[in-house]
């Protein structure tokens, strides 16, 4: 198997304020997969999310990824819960930032920009400016900002949570087609059951206090992944198994991390 773009080896995590975040915390993600964090409110998710793309630092253990490795950073790009987009510029001069600060001219980017523009659906918008966009609208340019440079490393940190339902399965079938299309490593943090099942490949649940893996899912079903299998006898045992994992890691689950693999 190929090595991991993102490794996490026995992390800690302590805060100035004395707090301490994460615990022994191993994982790995590697080139081609799709991995979901889930767990309670605390429990250290984001954290990971914000060790992996270089913007904390690990008081313990040892944090690999492509972000923290001279001339690679541009390598991995993050979703926030929030579009974060400028205000006062167009879809397109979003999405044109990244190469921007590369050294792109509009005119060298544009080609690049439209293409991605219009395989998030926003052809028609790059004019628009983001008062105008709908909530997922909005999301749509935030993942076609990061995916432009075409990144080794996604890292999305419950980007649909404040979405519609009907909105965020969308954007949940799409997302698995721009992971495939551009084969990156994704790394997603999310409090939805149904949404790590139907998007990963392998759901890890994290428990806080402080934040630690106590299980592993591994989601059988193949890519690319139809609507349909939200109403699959998998999909259903799968969330179950996910379900439990999560009531156990919020009574407190000691700091262990069996596998609990889904067979399709």
């Amino acid at each position: 198997m190929p090595p991991p773009l993102i490794a996490l080896d026995r992390v800690g995590k302590r805060f100035a304020d004395g707090l301490v975040a994460l615990a022994e915390v191993s994982l790995a993600v590697r080139p081609d997969e799709f991995v979901a964090l889930l767990g309670p409110s605390g429990c250290g998710k984001s954290t990971v999310l914000r060790l992996a793309a270089g913007l904390e630092s690990a008081s313990s253990g040892r944090v690999q990824a492509p972000a923290l490795r001279a001339g690679r950073a541009l390598e991995t790009a993050f979703v926030f819960q929030e579009p974060t987009l400028m205000p006062w510029a167009s879809v397109f001069d979003n999405v044109w930032l990244p190469l921007r600060l590369q050294g792109a001219s509009r005119s060298q980017a544009a080609p690049v920009v439209r293409q991605m523009l219009a395989s998030v659906g926003l052809a028609d918008f790059e004019r628009s400016y983001p008062a105008q966009l709908s909530g997922g609208m909005k999301m749509r340019a935030s993942i076609a900002r990061a995916l432009v440079t075409r990144p080794r490393v996604l890292l999305m940190d419950e980007p649909f949570a404040a979405l519609d339902d009907i909105t965020r399965q969308k954007l949940n079938t799409d997302l698995l087609a721009w992971w495939q299309g551009q084969a990156m490593a994704a790394l997603f943090v999310t409090h939805s059951v149904a949404e790590a099942v139907f998007l990963s490949q392998r759901v890890l649940v994290m428990a806080a206090r402080p934040g630690r893996v106590v299980a592993e899912v591994v989601i059988a079903q193949p890519c690319p992944r139809q609507p349909d299998f939200r109403h699959s006898a998998l999909f259903a045992d799968a969330c179950r198994a996910l379900g439990a994992a999560l009531a156990d890691a919020h009574d407190g689950a000691p700091p262990t991390r069996p596998s609990a693999p889904v067979q399709a």
